[in-house]
């Protein structure tokens, strides 16, 4: 089994595992995923990008269309927030318990839609796709923006027939997404939920992503981008590995690595001496392992570059400037031991906001990755958020 996307020659037809996914085979059984043209959309950095969203709903659509919940994923997240993973989805839901009959966002009530980032390889048009001369994009997919990312999908809310968002929530680089929405789109943007982001890209964190860019880019596989007509096995896998590795250790904090490994060797591994590991180098060696078999290099290439554009207040007047022309009510969400989202951007995002209220701070020893974790604290706060839309909900 290969892992790279693209061997095949051609792009998935609608319904199909779409290339990035190792398991991916002619023949293989739809997923939930359904699809919508979102072309062409003129790029903020020059150019147009005809191409396609892939998306999951959940629940109807009420008949004044005021009861639309727009969900945001992170970074190597998906269209795929509930459910088990299955043809179609090599990952699980990566939000079930939030999304759902009788959960926080009640999918009786609510109609929620999850729709997989432009420029991302799990149904979405990106580099692995092919482009108008039947090639796939590789190193000619064109740069993005989080606001290039946006307007596809204002295009697909269109496609939808939502005319305004009741709800748009979304952490990390959902989060991202969640702010340009209510910038760009504040007529159709009631309420925002904001996880663990902030509303500019600092130096830490490109920084951060520089370093795994630059891992992508070494592996002599990689070529340049170039790489979708390697034989199986192929493929800037270690590049990839070792990117995933850089962007995990920011995602948990120090003292849950302290306290689930300290010095530890890896079984009966030896590490002095160089001929072992220490068991967090092991743990980093299997998240490094786990992501090049779902996910394609060049949208880990392009997807990190969209988030260092990411500054709320470019050509709006200044951040503060940008925040305060939002007007959709904010319930913002920090994670107190998250050292990628510091809490304190949070802060800047609350203050910002007309109606930003107070942060509410998730308590977790796991770092960044808290968002994806802490259910029980999350689910009484955007329960308790989700109802209070009651209002434009009927």
């Amino acid at each position: 089994m290969h892992s790279d996307p693209g061997f095949e020659g051609r792009a998935p037809e609608p319904g199909e595992l779409p290339p990035a996914s190792g398991a991916w085979r002619d023949g293989d059984p739809p997923g939930h995923r359904q699809f919508a043209d979102i072309g062409p959309v003129v790029l903020e950095r020059g150019g147009v990008l005809d191409g396609r969203l892939a998306y999951e709903t959940w629940g109807t659509l009420n008949g004044t269309g005021t009861n639309a919940v727009l969900v945001l994923h992170a970074l190597t997240g998906d269209s795929h927030i509930r459910g088990p993973a299955g043809p179609g989805h090599p990952t699980a839901g990566w939000w079930t318990e939030l999304i759902g009959p009788g959960s926080p966002i009640d999918t009786e009530r609510w109609f929620v839609v999850a729709p997989n980032i432009l420029g991302g390889c799990q149904g979405s048009t990106g580099p692995a796709s092919l482009g108008p001369d039947g090639r796939p994009y590789a190193s000619r997919f064109p740069y993005l923006t989080i606001r290039d990312t946006v307007a596809a999908e204002l295009v697909l809310a269109d496609h939808l027939g939502v005319d305004r968002w009741a709800l748009v929530i979304g952490g990390s680089l959902g989060g991202h997404r969640v702010l340009e929405w209510a910038a760009m789109a504040p007529d159709r943007v009631a309420a925002i939920v904001p996880i663990a982001t902030g509303a500019q890209t600092t130096a830490d964190q490109i920084a951060w992503a520089h370093a795994g860019l630059q891992a992508i880019r070494a592996d002599p596989a990689f070529r340049g981008g170039e790489y979708y007509d390697a034989p199986p096995g192929g493929g800037p896998h270690v590049g990839l590995g070792i990117a995933r590795q850089i962007a995990h250790t920011t995602y948990r904090s120090a003292g849950e690595l302290d306290a689930r490994f300290g010095r530890d060797a890896q079984g009966t591994e030896e590490p002095l001496g160089g001929g072992g590991r220490f068991a967090v180098q092991s743990y980093l060696d299997h998240q490094g392992a786990k992501l090049p078999p779902r996910f394609d290099a060049n949208s880990y290439v392009v997807l990190p570059q969209a988030m260092l554009s990411h500054d709320l207040g470019r050509g709006r007047g200044g951040l503060q400037a940008a925040l305060a022309s939002i007007q959709a009510e904010a319930l913002v969400v920090a994670v107190d031991s998250d050292r990628l989202f510091l809490p304190e951007l949070s802060e800047v995002i609350a203050a910002g906001l007309t109606h930003g209220g107070p942060v509410h701070t998730v308590h977790s020893a796991y770092g960044h990755d808290g968002f994806l974790i802490e259910f029980a604290q999350l689910a009484p706060l955007i329960a308790r958020f989700a109802a209070g839309r009651g209002d434009i909900a009927t």
